[in-house]
């Protein structure tokens, strides 16, 4: 049965994954300083995926099925080769800041994907009234983050960045229909792997076909991937499985709240990266709109008689 009390527990997964997963846009940037994206990215996941799936298999002796495989391996496809591949290689020319804040759209462009491609019900009034805040917003962050040279600038980041984060949300309305293990960390760990491995062939052969000599990875980009393999993935994934399983859907997924607010923080403070009202402004009619979209889609869970 879940508790909606803030014990100490709850409150601790929440700043976990309010702090680690904020952290992790920044630590993308460090840690492709000198290592490409996508090799970045497939050392993370494989490695991480990795130790979740010893873990789970050694505690669980799970039967899995080719179906299974099938299933997570599309999820981590479309969600970590497609999206967070597409975020990371955005941040060679987009700021920390600026990424997370478009990532936190997902909910968004779930809302548009159910209403129009999956032909589900219209959407609610404050849904929509959601979506074109939510897009009102991004025009905004274009403009006040990049100025007049924003084409110059950002432009083709920006629309990687849009396009991964659809490809996130389509693997997350995926994953719900898709064939998976009982245990939620198991089938993570399995989509971390399918993910890591795709995003390693894909950087080896954008490298010309071979990795990164280990010589030419910087201490902070060494230091910035192993940080994410431990806090971003394993620490942040294991505290978010737990709050689903403890508390409200809706307060497990706050954190896309939270996050952005955290890179943008540690984007100024760390990375010296641009910081004015105008962003903070479009950030907020951003959020706004995400909070109206999840106010329209995500109803009460119904309560157990």
């Amino acid at each position: 049965m879940k508790d909606d009390r803030m014990t100490p527990p709850v409150l601790a997964a929440l700043v976990a994954v309010y702090f680690f997963w904020g952290t992790t846009y920044l630590g993308m940037k460090f840690a492709i300083e000198t290592l490409p994206p996508f090799i970045m990215l497939g050392l993370r996941f494989t490695v991480a995926g990795a130790i979740m799936f010893a873990w789970e298999w050694v505690r669980l002796r799970p039967r899995i099925t080719l179906g299974q495989w099938r299933g997570m391996g599309m999820v981590g496809a479309l969600m970590l080769l497609g999206g967070t591949g597409g975020v990371a290689w955005s941040e060679q020319v987009v700021p920390s800041n600026i990424a997370a804040v478009v990532v936190a759209t997902v909910p968004l462009w779930i809302a548009v994907i159910r209403w129009v491609f999956l032909r589900h019900d219209r959407p609610e009034r404050v849904t929509i009234v959601g979506l074109l805040t939510g897009f009102a917003g991004i025009i905004m962050l274009v403009v006040y983050t990049s100025g007049p040279s924003a084409a110059e600038g950002y432009g083709l980041g920006l629309v990687v960045l849009g396009f991964s984060t659809f490809l996130w949300s389509a693997g997350s309305l995926y994953s719900r229909a898709a064939d998976q293990p009982d245990s939620p960390a198991l089938g993570i760990s399995m989509q971390m792997l399918v993910g890591g491995l795709l995003n390693l062939i894909v950087g080896i052969l954008c490298n010309g076909g071979s990795m990164v000599p280990l010589a030419e990875v910087s201490m902070r980009s060494a230091v910035a991937l192993a940080y994410l393999v431990v806090f971003g993935s394993i620490v942040g994934f294991s505290s978010y499985i737990w709050l689903l399983k403890k508390t409200d859907p809706a307060l497990a997924s706050s954190y896309a709240y939270v996050n952005p607010v955290v890179a943008i923080i540690l984007g100024w403070l760390l990375a010296g990266e641009r910081l004015n009202m105008g962003s903070l402004s479009a950030t907020a009619v951003i959020l706004f709109g995400v909070i109206l979209i999840v106010r329209g889609t995500v109803r009460p869970a119904a309560r157990s008689s």
